[in-house]
């Protein structure tokens, strides 16, 4: 076992008193004095900020700490006193930065003036705000407009995202990546046929009145432990939690509220899941049809016994399109084929089924475990077939509850973020700013990817995020990434796509959303939509990190001004000025969703945008919830390798990290601390492969037909893993992944499942 690595058994529960530790190293690693500490009284309140961390739901009555462990982080990471600066990069080069850990990268602190890469030094030198913004503008003039890409993270607001929306589309593409294509874009598109809307239709208010839960590949103790309070509240009143998760993840297991005195005294534990099933990865089509098969099989029992029918007919009658169809493909599927490929038995599957049989109303809540698929899609769409044979989608307590990352990602494309003509208003733009929008489908991120491969874009602007680390095939992405004439980067804090950088490279730092952010002299205000489709206002509480640092919607204007022709329809100085402004064009432009946007947004628990598939109106061709036959059960058919020492790895958060940011080294929900180059392994194929705990191991992507793709130097761990599969860190593990391995239809990249050959480490 290396010196950094440590490994113990991890039995504690989400929550308690390891969260309390946890936010107070976070505090105090990041040197955030007592004044702005207290900054986490007002996050997530309708008088404060939005979390800068996930996009779980912000309720109209918060608890007094309407805060978890991650958004404490996230603010702590934001609000440190630790800041960089000019000083910093004349004491390291930039390839002397390439060997930083993401971790040490981001633990700098806060960047505060904006950043030219220099060439001859191969160091970051400050330039100019104004110098920066003619460069680029320049550069963005001479370039291709067809083939420059304007990425999206999910972290800036809705005014700035309208904005960024806008500067794209009068430049002249629909090249709009953003985060949503590397995790829910499977969500948008097998809702949106299957539904008529392309997100989930839960609210808060539905957990108070459902009676059970299923859970499908979303590890909520980690990425919303907010949610936590709903699941504990609703357990408290017998409501049922059944989960399907290749691995036992703590916050599904039991929690402590960190907010309960007594349970903190006493460690008392609430357990969450009544049931739970360890499937193999991929193995979600199969449990659905499974589920799906059982439940059929009661409806046959009670129609023969003359009893009332478990199939909730009047709803399929008058609300779905294709059941028949469905329906046969379910009994002609095998439970020996659904066994198999699902990795649980049929009792087990059964004894689910049986619990959703006898429920009244069901909510389905999931995350990328089931959309980073090649058939991720299907995923989504056999779920919706799942709740819709018994009529578990518009009405209380019941529907579907995709679990979103970033916190205003869902937002973003709600105001336009979409490379995806057909969803952007064009029209109403064209009559509104008086320019014809581009009307050629765009760029997504698998497609921005590819074009980098091929040296066919000339530009990458970035709207946050670290794309280069996130998106996977890293090896080959970071050497085409050299390669591009112009990188720009609006950020926060230094991480790996400023020290891979393109021929010619700008750092643009921002305000964050916890920060004040004056404009002549007036706090501005900014607003983001949750997971359950709310829009809250968000106000600035923490004086900013630098007085050098401009807005994100500053930003985005600076950059319009210097690289479009003057449009009279276009007043991008009053819009930084005044952001009440911008939210004005917001609601001419989407007039539906934000009607009153300015006086709605400080709504106690947010307005929520119209959504018909939770009135139960469908807008789909048949004007009907619409059932879809599965192609497969396989998720991942093409990535299977027919070598028997293959393993099926899949991707995992840990404890100390949110996305791309590494908060620390430390994942204690499964008891791995000092590294991350980990791989998760069951003892059963420890003792076939006769590898031991510690032993140093290299894996290979066992169907790579383009190219070769390891990575090196992981140390194996015995963990709960089903057999025939294993687990390792994201991002660490994205090399494997080629880029082709994507999700159909969708795009998203596959991460969840990949075969990998294990190899001894030569030296170990």
């Amino acid at each position: 076992m290396s010196d950094k690595l440590k490994v113990e058994s991890a039995t504690m529960p989400a929550g308690g008193w390891g969260s309390v530790k946890e936010v107070t190293n976070i505090l105090l690693h990041e040197h955030v004095p007592l004044k702005d500490s207290r900054l986490l009284m007002k996050q997530n309140k309708p008088d404060g900020f939005a979390c800068v961390s996930c996009a779980w739901a912000k309720p109209a009555n918060p608890h007094p700490f309407e805060f978890c462990e991650s958004g404490a982080k996230a603010t702590a990471w934001e609000t440190t006193s630790k800041a960089i600066g000019a000083s910093f990069f004349d004491r390291h080069t930039v390839t002397e930065l390439e060997s930083w850990s993401d971790h040490e990268l981001e633990n700098q602190g806060r960047l505060t003036e904006p950043l030219r890469w220099d060439a001859a030094s191969d160091k970051y030198r400050p330039v100019a705000w104004d110098t920066a913004f003619a460069e680029i503008g320049a550069a963005l003039r001479a370039c291709d407009r067809e083939q420059v890409v304007f990425y999206a993270s999910g972290r800036a607001s809705l005014e700035t995202s309208y904005m960024y929306q806008l500067m794209a589309r009068m430049y002249g593409n629909n090249n709009l990546p953003d985060s949503s294509n590397m995790c829910h874009e499977s969500t948008s598109v097998g809702l949106k046929k299957t539904i008529g809307v392309a997100v989930g239709t839960v609210g808060l208010n539905d957990f108070e009145h459902t009676d059970c839960i299923f859970f499908f590949g979303q590890n909520v103790g980690v990425n919303s432990p907010r949610m936590l309070h709903q699941l504990q509240e609703a357990r408290k009143r017998g409501v049922q939690i059944i989960t399907f998760n290749p691995l036992r993840e703590r916050g599904l297991v039991s929690f402590t509220n960190p907010q309960s005195p007594i349970e903190m005294l006493t460690g008392q534990e609430t357990p969450i899941s009544t049931q739970y099933h360890q499937l193999k990865p991929g193995g979600d089509t199969a449990v659905l049809m499974g589920l799906c098969k059982a439940v059929l099989a009661r409806d046959d029992e009670a129609r023969a016994g003359g009893a009332q029918r478990v199939l909730d007919m009047p709803f399929l009658q008058e609300h779905t399109h294709g059941f028949e169809a469905f329906e046969a493909s379910v009994r002609a599927c095998s439970w020996p084929a659904i066994e198999a490929e699902s990795g649980l038995t049929r009792s087990a599957i059964e004894g689910a089924a049986d619990v959703y049989c006898k429920s009244a109303a069901v909510m389905a809540v999931y995350g990328m475990g089931l959309t980073q698929h090649r058939q991720g899609v299907q995923n989504v769409t056999m779920l919706v077939n799942f709740l819709l044979v018994r009529g578990n989608i518009g009405k209380p307590g019941a529907g579907v509850c995709p679990v979103r990352g970033h916190s205003n990602v869902q937002g973003q494309r709600t105001v336009g973020i979409t490379e995806k003509p057909e969803l952007a208003p064009l029209d109403q733009l064209k009559a509104q700013y008086g320019f014809e929008p581009p009307r050629k489908t765009g760029m997504n991120t698998v497609e921005a990817c590819e074009a980098i491969l091929a040296g066919k874009v000339p530009a990458f602007i970035a709207l946050g995020g670290n794309f280069v680390r996130a998106v996977p095939d890293t090896v080959r992405m970071e050497a085409a990434w050299r390669r591009l004439p112009l990188t720009v980067q609006i950020s926060t804090k230094l991480n790996r796509n400023h020290v891979i950088h393109g021929q010619a490279s700008y750092i643009l730092p921002c305000l964050g959303r916890i920060e004040i952010d004056r404009q002549r002299g007036t706090p501005q205000s900014v607003s983001i939509e949750d997971s359950t489709s709310c829009m809250h206002g968000s106000r600035g509480m923490a004086e900013p990190a630098a007085a050098t640092l401009l807005s994100e919607p500053a930003i985005v204007a600076g950059l319009a001004k210097a690289t479009l022709a003057p449009n009279p329809n276009v007043d991008w100085d009053a819009w930084v000025a005044d952001y009440s402004r911008v939210r004005d064009a917001i609601e001419t432009t989407f007039p539906s969703i934000f009607r009153d946007f300015n006086e709605r947004m400080w709504t106690p628990g947010g307005f929520r945008k119209p959504l018909g598939a939770a009135e139960r109106v469908w807008d789909t061709p048949s004007k009907r919830a619409e059932f879809t036959v599965p192609a497969m059960l396989q998720a991942d058919a093409d990535a299977d390798s027919p070598d028997p020492a293959a393993l099926r790895l899949f991707t995992v958060r840990s404890d100390g990290q949110f996305n791309t940011t590494i908060y620390s080294n430390e994942d204690r929900f499964r008891g791995v601390s000092g590294s991350r180059m980990v791989l998760f392994m069951s003892p059963v194929d420890m003792a076939r492969l006769q590898l031991a705990d510690g032993d140093l191991v290299d894996l290979a992507t066992a169907v790579s037909d383009d190219a070769p793709r390891h990575v090196r130097g992981l140390r194996v761990v015995a963990y709960d893993v089903p057999e025939g599969c294993a687990a390792g860190y994201y991002p660490e593990c994205n090399p494997l992944i080629p880029i082709w391995h994507h999700a159909l239809e969708s795009k998203v990249p596959a991460a969840k499942s990949i075969d990998v050959l294990v190899r001894r480490t030569a030296s170990s």
